[in-house]
């Protein structure tokens, strides 16, 4: 279609919605003869009737009904879009609320937030720390992080972060005692250290997965926390085996204070992710988070 007509599409749109050529030329500021001219034009070059005209009375037909539909929501963003990229203009201010769990908090969304604040003094920002998945709408936040697997299709998703693998270590003393486990079944021997999370109906499985065999295990052992941080310290500490993030585990495996076992087992997991409802209205305060947590790759 050429590119001058998609004013006669917002023509159309304008005229199906109020259901009348003397309200839709008012909202368009045109004649309602100039719209009802663009609405034959636009039919004869469809080939096919969209707008049923009586004398009191205008209506889509069929397939005005599915244009409405399928080209309405359309030139809705496009425009929400536009008074996006004009409100960029003005100084970002407001409150932005996020809900993310401990380990993204602080490895990916304090670091990169911490780059911008300090040049935006109006700009606010919340972070919940909530280890189970919310309805973030319900809860009145403008975002949250999770893994790229758990959003939901209805939300719009960002990558903040590369993709993750876990890893199961544990203290060289511990292991000096224990024979380190060659499977993920001989957890089940082992003292592990449990994380809670709300979403997982109490403590999180340990997932493994090795060629197109995936396992699920759910461990024991004395000790149980709601933070993955004091995990790894009981980890370090000897207090049994860990399920942490391989970030977290890194600068303790290259000093040798903790052993990574079951390596084999560890698959990488799509990264961290923010997520919000599709249909949020993009401020300018919004649109400056999105950009500085967005992940590139190096």
């Amino acid at each position: 279609m050429a590119r001058e007509n998609f004013n006669d599409l917002q023509a159309f749109l304008a005229i199906a919605r109020s259901k009348s050529f003397t309200r839709a030329a008012a909202q368009l500021g045109v004649s309602p003869s100039a719209l009802s001219h663009s609405m034959r034009g636009l039919e004869e070059r469809l080939g096919i009737r969209l707008l049923t005209r009586t004398t009191r009375s205008v209506s889509p037909t069929e397939a005005g009904e599915r244009l409405l539909r399928t080209i309405g929501p359309r030139f809705e963003e496009v425009e929400g879009e536009l008074a996006a990229l004009s409100e960029l203009r003005c100084k970002p201010s407001g409150t932005i609320r996020i809900t993310a769990g401990d380990h993204p908090a602080t490895t990916i969304l304090w670091p990169k937030l911490a780059k911008v604040l300090s040049s935006y003094p109006d700009l606010k920002v919340e972070i919940n720390i909530e280890g189970g998945l919310i309805d973030i709408a319900a809860q009145r936040y403008d975002a949250g992080v999770r893994f790229g697997e758990q959003v939901a299709k209805d939300m719009v998703s960002v990558r903040i972060g590369p993709d993750i693998r876990f890893a199961v270590v544990g203290a060289k003393s511990y292991l000096a005692k224990h024979a380190p486990p060659k499977r993920p079944q001989d957890l089940v021997a082992h003292s592990c250290i449990n994380l809670r999370l709300p979403t997982y109906g109490g403590l999180w499985p340990w997932d493994f997965q090795r060629d197109d065999r995936e396992l699920k295990v759910r461990v024991d052992g004395q000790l149980t926390f709601n933070s993955i941080f004091q995990v790894r310290d009981a980890a370090l500490a000897g207090y049994g085996l860990a399920y942490i993030p391989e970030d977290l585990a890194q600068p303790y495996l290259s000093k040798g204070q903790l052993a990574w076992v079951l390596q084999e087992w560890s698959p990488p997991w799509p990264g961290y992710h923010l997520y919000y409802p599709s249909r949020r209205q993009s401020s300018p305060a919004f649109a400056l988070i999105v950009e500085a947590l967005r992940y590139r790759e190096r």
